[in-house]
């Protein structure tokens, strides 16, 4: 899969050196930290959610490349998704970057992480926001990719 390899890369670049939704949420009602001991990345994650959907997302903090562009990834794919979509979501793009069968449709922008699964150490960096955001949803205030 070349094409996918290539937009993979494109993509990374792109949402690491252009990140969406960097920023703080106005009116945020669910936040958690999130951490990575292997590499260091560190994210604040913010979402509205109202009526059980999530309204915005947005993030801050240091990361790698990839962590970065999963978080980007991340906050766009989840906005307009009731939180059970977007846990199924976490679960999906788990899976995917994991190696095992995804049972749900991903967004293409999502797809393209797949090949984080050969690279077992990268996994936790993409990872890292998804994880956050479980937690902000739980109402827990933190997550780690331990």
């Amino acid at each position: 899969m070349p094409d996918l390899r290539e937009l993979y890369q494109e993509m990374v670049l792109d949402h690491g050196r252009h990140p969406r939704n960097f920023r703080a949420v106005a009116g945020a009602n669910r936040e958690a930290e999130g951490y990575n001991p292997l590499c260091g990345d560190k994210l604040e994650l913010e979402l509205r959610v109202e009526d059980g959907v999530v309204q915005d997302a947005g993030f801050s903090g240091s990361g790698c490349a990839i962590s970065t562009a999963a978080a980007s990834t991340m906050t766009e794919a989840v906005k307009g998704r009731t939180i059970a979509e977007a846990e199924k979501m976490f679960e999906g793009f788990h899976a995917l970057v994991t190696g095992e069968a995804v049972k749900l449709e991903l967004p293409r922008k999502l797809q393209v992480f797949s090949g984080v699964a050969a690279y077992p150490m990268r996994v936790k960096c993409a990872t890292l926001a998804w994880h956050t955001m479980h937690a902000a949803l739980a109402g827990k205030p933190i997550a780690t990719t331990e």
